[in-house]
């Protein structure tokens, strides 16, 4: 893909009106993926093995690794949720959806500016009740369905401290995280 770049403070003017609380641009080149990643989804996530987003379903660390190479840039972001109770897991998860949201919005901001992407969010997908993965058939929404950065062995927390940005804010505010790999 040619290394076409993206309009910052167009970038800027679009991001302000959501409540992402930083970005960064990140060379793809410098994303790699974790065997011990994907052993945690293995060993420790109810969702391995069930739903399009996870771990087998995406493919081996290689190929996620090549997707992910496969694009220039990535926008990588975070977004800011507060809920009444940090220690709540049904509540944090509902604050979810709407960082989904922002995620899937930022990605036709890209494809507008003419931008092919490919989206990396959080946790496994939960759009449908029960996915077609186990049976292989096709996703019912892939232009929704986006895999978890984990599924590809990104390891979150080093791209924060390597970016400096912020992992947790402390009280009962939650950080979301989402990287959209884009290419021309």
């Amino acid at each position: 893909m040619s290394d076409r770049i993206l309009d910052t403070d167009r970038l800027d003017a679009f991001i302000s009106q959501f409540p992402v609380y930083e970005y960064r641009i990140l060379d793809t080149s410098e994303i790699y993926t974790e065997e011990r990643v994907r052993t945690i989804c293995m060993q420790e996530c109810e969702r391995y093995g069930s739903t399009w987003a996870c771990p087998p379903a995406v493919g081996t660390l290689p190929e996620c690794e090549e997707r992910i190479h496969r694009y220039g840039h990535a926008l990588f972001f975070s977004s800011v949720a507060e809920v009444s109770d940090i220690m709540d897991m049904e509540e944090m998860l509902k604050t979810r959806r709407a960082h989904e949201k922002l995620t899937t919005d930022v990605g036709h901001f890209l494809e507008q500016e003419g931008f092919e992407i490919y989206i990396l969010s959080t946790e496994s997908c939960d759009i449908c009740p029960e996915c077609t993965y186990p049976q292989k058939k096709p996703c019912r929404h892939p232009e929704y369905m986006h895999p978890c950065l984990e599924s590809h062995g990104v390891v979150v927390q080093e791209i924060v401290e390597r970016q400096q940005m912020e992992y947790s804010l402390g009280g009962n505010t939650i950080l979301w995280f989402s990287m959209i790999c884009y290419g021309a």
